[in-house]
């Protein structure tokens, strides 16, 4: 079977590599020259089952008002008259009732567990280098609100079976000894030992080459242009614009485009609950070891994620819903600067510092859309967010046992 997959980021080529090792034929396409230089390129790093609660909870419906009136709030909104916003919206408040926030915790912890461990199989198995760090990842509070809504967090993610455990401020700084310099700002932290981190954009090219040396074909540079359709199946993909140009062919298709990929669904009626979140990030060299952070770190008050990528500090988050688009905001990336040096002064080199931003495609539960669609031919692994590094391999070898008609060895709500 030939399968075509269509987003060269880290979610399509690990979805790649998996169906290619089921047996399948494989093609991924897509518009850039290289593989993972969109959302994948310079995202916080983090491999975080230990981030599973979502955007959307009553402590978050609670704060919305307050966020969108703030510049600096982690959550920004442009309104905009597009109605698949707004339809977006109302189900993120739908998915902030408690019943909805248990649910999409337990399906966010599956997911998590099951694609650190493919992970993990993967990086031994292929003898794959990124950067990668195994030394846990600590989610540090300097609200004692924000604290006691982690302690709750914590026991519920341990419930589902993620070891998230709370720690005091010098057990923290035990952990991290370089959150010494701010310990007078630190109520306290979670811990979770088994989550790691490391170079999305690194892993991405490395896995990617490795399907190369397996057979996969890579059509970079291709723009796609919507699907052509017969007897209710896809037939094939539009490329390019060049008159007469004959249209990619396959027997099955994996849209895996990220936060394009509902608007390429659209025309097939099939509306993905789907948003671009526009995400900033920082990357510098360390300027000082020893204020330098080795562990990689969460800071849940403003939504961000700190990772030591070697000798790079890589520093990432934020979220933009509405009128998205790629400029910088100087403001934005000033805020991430400044939140840093109150963290770690003086850890990087600002003289340095490298920003940049990518769209995130968020659905309102933070679930991603994995799974066959009503074209019998037509697969999604699409809508990550913010957990698109965490969930990749464990997508992809789901969506590989789905597309080959066999049942994926986890519980979670996949596509039907």
């Amino acid at each position: 079977m030939h399968v075509a997959v269509l987003g060269a980021g880290v979610v399509g080529v690990t979805a790649a590599w998996y169906l290619r090792e089921a047996g399948c034929e494989v093609t991924v396409v897509d518009r850039n020259d290289a593989v993972a230089a969109e959302t994948s390129f310079a995202n916080g790093g983090q491999i975080s089952v230990s981030h599973a609660e979502p955007w959307a909870t009553p402590r978050a419906l609670r704060k919305l008002p307050s966020w969108l009136a703030d510049r600096d709030s982690p959550l920004r909104l442009s309104p905009t008259p597009d109605p698949a916003l707004w339809r977006w919206l109302l189900a993120f408040v739908g998915e902030c009732r408690p019943a909805r926030v248990r649910d999409n915790v337990r399906h966010l912890v599956t997911l998590g567990l099951y694609s650190r461990a493919q992970l993990q199989a993967l990086r031994t198995g292929l003898g794959l280098q990124y950067d990668q760090r195994t030394r846990g990842i600590l989610h540090v509070y300097t609200d004692a609100d924000e604290f006691r809504a982690a302690r709750r967090a914590a026991s519920l993610m341990r419930e589902f079976g993620c070891e998230r455990t709370v720690l005091d401020t010098e057990a923290a700084l035990a952990v991290e000894p370089a959150l010494r310099a701010s310990a007078a700002r630190i109520v306290g932290a979670t811990y979770t030992a088994d989550d790691e981190s490391g170079d999305a954009h690194a892993f991405t090219q490395q896995l990617a080459a490795r399907c190369r040396e397996r057979g996969v074909r890579f059509l970079l540079n291709r723009h796609i242009h919507g699907f052509e359709t017969a007897d209710g199946s896809i037939r094939g993909v539009r490329l390019d614009d060049a008159a007469g140009a004959p249209a990619l062919q396959a027997d099955a298709w994996v849209l895996a485009l990220g936060s394009h990929s509902a608007a390429l669904a659209r025309p097939l009626d099939l509306r993905l609950p789907i948003q671009a979140a526009k995400g900033y990030s920082l990357t510098m060299p360390v300027r000082d070891p020893a204020r330098a952070f080795e562990v990689s770190l969460t800071d849940d008050e403003h939504r961000l994620v700190f990772s030591r990528l070697g000798e790079r500090l890589r520093i990432a988050g934020m979220a933009e819903l509405g009128n998205v688009d790629l400029q910088l905001d100087p403001a934005r990336c000033e805020l991430l600067l400044r939140r840093t040096e109150a963290l770690f002064p003086g850890a990087g080199d600002v003289s340095q510092a490298r920003y940049w931003c990518g769209l995130r495609p968020s659905t309102p539960s933070n679930l991603p859309c994995i799974g066959r669609t009503p074209y019998p031919n037509l697969y999604l692994d699409t809508g990550h967010g913010t957990l698109g590094w965490t969930h990749a391999c464990g997508s992809g070898r789901a969506l590989a046992d789905i597309v080959c008609g066999r049942r994926p060895e986890i519980d979670f709500p996949f596509r039907a």
